[in-house]
């Protein structure tokens, strides 16, 4: 692994930490998880694509620049240095848009990457069921086979949907086979958020923010897709019919792996938790700031492993199941680095809305994206080889 970066890498640095010092809201922005902070985020969405950096390394004819992954992590890197708002859009262009590009046939991918990159798509990820949180092949939400329409028709409930009350589509698996069980017999379908039948309920939680939702789907209805743009506006299935747990399995890769949560986002918030103890050397506690230096060295090694990640990649590699390793440690690690920060503040940590708003979300951490419970399990069966119980 070769941890240099060449003169074209450092100059692609240079040019988007120089765009981003000028163009980074100053002051920050409210919640991408309220109304107010929703459309003040697709603003910022749509001024990074009409600068072409809201997926920089898809290909141009989609919004992108043609990046590499190297270049890409460069980006996520100086985005977060950079003090840039949360992607409102991460759903669409971290989860699902990986899946078309594997998946889709070229019409859906003509259709539906350009819309996502330009935040006119806003999607959110319809698996969890009232019934089925982490168990995502317990699901019963059952898609119907309607030949005399020439299309299906869906029904079930899908909850904790990330700001699913803002967001325009849903992407979601659905029991197409009626007597099948577990893994088999589903189908991963597209859905606008406004075709009939369709009822989106948001709910607030306990930290005040609004996006997340609940959604109803009685009866509605997905044409079969002919490939043009008026039938794809109606939805659609992504991979074959009985064929979705493969097609939601690369979508966990990416929720997991190497996407959602690129080292960049960690090392920002561990430079920031260092500033902290700086600012407080005197007044804490040895043992707090050691955890602030174990903290600092996670995000390090974060890097690291993601770094040897891209390499695999790029050499035709794929992560896999491996990428459950992943999920455990980050999720994991952005507990104990605002927990450091907690810890620093003290008495004051209350009064904190940055840290006290970040620690609130890292706790959901090990829940969402699959549950740590059932990663390490993923981990000792499929990486470890482990027997079952």
């Amino acid at each position: 692994m070769d941890l240099t970066w060449s003169d074209s890498e450092q100059a692609f640095r240079q040019e988007c930490r120089s765009w981003l010092e000028g163009n980074v809201p100053a002051g920050g922005l409210d919640s991408g998880d309220t109304a107010e902070g929703f459309a003040r985020h697709l603003e910022w969405e749509h001024q990074l694509h009409e600068a072409r950096w809201s997926v920089v390394s898809w290909p141009e004819a989609y919004g992108g620049r043609d990046a590499s992954l190297w270049e890409w992590l460069i980006f996520e890197e100086e985005y977060y240095a950079a003090g840039a708002p949360q992607r409102i859009t991460q759903n669409g262009i971290f989860l699902l848009a990986p899946t078309i590009f594997e998946f889709g046939t070229p019409a859906q991918q003509d259709h539906y990457l350009p819309r996502m990159s330009a935040a006119r798509d806003l999607w959110c990820q319809g698996w969890s069921e009232p019934n089925a949180g982490s168990d995502l092949a317990g699901i019963s939400s059952r898609a119907v086979r309607d030949d005399e329409a020439g299309g299906w028709r869906l029904s079930g409930q899908k909850t904790w949907t990330t700001r699913g009350a803002f967001c325009t589509h849903l992407f979601g698996l659905f029991r197409s086979d009626p007597g099948s069980e577990r893994h088999r017999g589903l189908t991963y379908f597209l859905v606008p958020l406004d075709a009939e039948g369709m009822t989106v309920r948001g709910f607030g939680r306990l930290d005040g923010d609004e996006g997340f939702a609940e959604v109803f789907l009685d009866d509605v209805f997905v044409p079969d897709d002919d490939g043009t743009t008026a039938t794809m506006e109606r939805g659609g299935i992504l991979g074959g019919v009985d064929e979705g747990w493969g097609v939601a399995m690369a979508t966990t890769s990416s929720e997991r792996g190497l996407t959602l949560r690129s080292p960049g986002r960690f090392r920002a918030t561990a430079a920031r938790l260092v500033d902290l103890a700086r600012d407080r050397r005197g007044e804490s506690a040895d043992s707090v700031l050691d955890a602030v230096t174990e903290a600092w060295l996670d995000a390090e090694a974060y890097a690291l492993y993601t770094l040897a990640d891209v390499t695999d990649l790029s050499e035709g590699r794929s992560p896999g199941a491996r990428s459950s390793y992943n999920k455990v440690f980050w999720s994991e690690m952005d507990l104990r680095l605002h927990r450091a920060a907690l810890d620093l503040l003290g008495a004051e940590a209350e009064l904190d809305g940055g840290w006290m708003k970040g620690y609130e979300f890292a706790l959901s951490g090990p829940i969402y994206a699959g549950t740590n419970e059932i990663q390490r399990n993923i981990i000792a069966e499929r990486v470890l080889g482990l027997p079952r119980k």
